[in-house]
């Protein structure tokens, strides 16, 4: 028994342009749900509960806060969750580009989203220290503040190793991008030179955290421009319809009289 065709199929590159089109678009609701979740808990709830080197404020920050901190747990559980969505979409779209380039793609976002998955935990843990009694009785006020800074300094680190996978992620996708032809060359130049932008910063943030802090606003340029062009591209357009060219058939050699 055949088996079904969709948009779904192991085909991905037989499909029409219409079909095509829809899975780039489905690709790109996942890649936007990365975005909203993933901007939330990274980009406003974290730094509104993280106070580097001063425990007492980041203690009082996460037990005022305990509501935004349990959402912020989410928003990471759910970064995890589309963001490999959204890679194994886009492999069925562009694996016939180059299926190893396709599956090293996948790799590093499954290893980036169960990075992440750990760090939510470390997260939960602060939470949980900051607001349940028995530790201040353990530890002391002093001792369980202190907890709850190590433990989201564990955190914050780990949400950099995992950004060193999703930086690389960038760099399969934009070859497969170019390669496909079905986004346009400019967009998958810029998802490479992405991924040495996103190790840049992330090899500074360990080794001269100062120096990258200072430089922090360069590097980031590249990736910023990649993936919001990526995300809309796929959101809008879907994927470029091959031109006529593309498929026409060979001239055909008149034979010898």
């Amino acid at each position: 028994m055949n088996a079904p065709s969709g948009i779904f199929s192991d085909e991905a590159a037989k499909l029409p342009s219409a079909s095509r089109k829809r899975l780039a678009r489905l690709a790109g609701v996942f890649y936007l749900l990365v975005a909203i979740a993933g901007g939330f808990a990274e980009g406003f709830v974290d730094p509104s509960m993280y106070v580097a080197g001063d425990a007492a404020a980041t203690a009082a920050n996460v037990t005022d806060n305990a509501s935004l901190m349990r959402l912020g747990v989410i928003a990471h559980f759910a970064d995890a969750i589309f963001l490999p969505l959204t890679a194994l979409t886009l492999y069925l779209l562009l694996r016939h580009a180059g299926t190893h380039a396709a599956r090293l793609m996948v790799v590093a976002v499954i290893i980036a989203a169960a990075v992440k998955s750990v760090d939510t935990v470390f997260s939960y843990a602060a939470l949980s220290v900051a607001t349940d009694g028995s530790y201040e009785t353990a530890f002391g006020l002093l001792g369980s503040n202190a907890l709850v800074l190590l433990l989201l300094d564990i955190q914050h680190h780990t949400v950099l190793a995992a950004q060193v996978f999703f930086g690389l992620w960038l760099a399969p996708l934009g070859y497969l991008a170019i390669k496909s032809r079905l986004f346009p060359k400019a967009l998958g130049i810029v998802l490479i030179l992405a991924t040495p932008s996103y190790l840049a910063m992330i090899a500074l943030a360990f080794l001269l955290p100062a120096l990258e802090a200072q430089v922090h606003n360069y590097l980031v340029i590249l990736p910023i421009v990649a993936e919001v062009w990526m995300l809309f591209y796929l959101l809008i357009i879907g994927v470029r319809t091959p031109s006529t060219a593309d498929h026409s058939p060979a001239p055909v050699t008149p034979l010898p009289a």
